[in-house]
């Protein structure tokens, strides 16, 4: 691989996307694919982008993400998320290129006392978290040079995300019901995106091993843990100059008093051990990324 690596990400224009493309911009020749470019349901046009780039890294950053429409449509879904990176991971083998694909929480049912590793039993609740698990398998089955890298609760200072609509309806409304039954690791697309490149750039220098050493399923989320409640209170708390002064109260509630049409698991807690362990690499604490996603926020409204 050169020094200045050839890296194809999907889902350019996403959230993920969006971070990874501002992190490996520096150290990367980029190949920025979004869905007008690359439709991830079409698999001729997977492996023709592939064929066609030949890039030395391939970062999955696209996805179906409507969880709730998910349960309607089913095949979509499926095939976005669950076909698409078995096309990509088989690409990835043939011409010996890396492949760092992103999944999540949802592949568990939540039953869990405690934060899910690797290992445990999968058990998706949901049409999106099947598709996710689908894909994952996929990867698997492939082999080769792959990392997959499970993650919860995706959010960034723009796009569409839990803490975009809290600031939205915070100026809006006084007082709001928000889930505090389901627990999880709030985690920004720039960790993420600073805990990939980290990774992805350590590999070719050897310093997490051979192949066989670090390939496979990590879980990657920003540390410490907190109910959808807690993550809303500690948004207005820290949000006073993004809602005009406001600072609406928010009333615990349960799942069960806010039905949707997909399932979610209400233990999302992954533990990163295994990730630490492997790589040397901890994500921040979700409280101390709230922060720099509002202060880039703030920064964003003053120009």
């Amino acid at each position: 691989m050169s020094s200045r690596p050839r890296v194809l990400v999907t889902g350019a224009d996403g959230q993920v996307g969006r971070a990874l493309l501002s992190q490996f911009g520096n150290t990367s020749e980029l190949i920025a694919c979004n869905r007008q470019t690359l439709d991830l349901s079409n698999a001729d046009q997977i492996r023709g982008k592939i064929r066609d780039t030949r890039p030395d890294i391939i970062l999955n950053a696209g996805a179906y993400t409507a969880v709730d429409r998910a349960e309607t449509e089913r095949d979509l879904a499926m095939s976005i998320n669950g076909q698409a990176p078995g096309l990509l991971a088989e690409e990835a083998k043939r011409t010996g290129a890396l492949l760092i694909h992103y999944s999540t929480d949802y592949v568990f049912d939540g039953s869990k006392n405690g934060p899910w590793i690797e290992d445990d039993r999968t058990n998706p609740l949901s049409v999106y978290g099947a598709s996710k698990l689908a894909g994952e398998e996929a990867i698997r089955s492939v082999g080769g040079r792959y990392l997959i890298f499970r993650t919860s609760w995706v959010y960034a200072a723009e796009g569409k995300n839990f803490l975009l609509t809290m600031l939205r309806l915070g100026r809006e409304r006084d007082s709001l019901n928000v889930v505090d039954d389901q627990v999880g690791a709030p985690t920004t697309s720039a960790e993420l995106a600073r805990a990939t490149h980290e990774i992805a750039t350590g590999i070719p220098t050897g310093s997490f091993g051979s192949d066989s050493d670090w390939a496979g399923t990590y879980h990657m989320t920003c540390a410490g843990s907190v109910s959808w409640c807690g993550f809303a209170r500690a948004i207005f708390e820290v949000a006073p100059r993004l809602l005009d002064g406001k600072k609406p109260s928010v009333n615990p509630i349960k799942t069960s008093e806010y039905p949707t049409p997909a399932r979610r698991p209400l233990n999302s807690l992954l533990s990163n051990e295994k990730l630490a362990a492997r790589f040397g690499v901890r994500l921040a604490g979700w409280q101390s990324a709230l922060d720099e996603v509002l202060i880039s926020i703030a920064g964003k409204q003053k120009t």
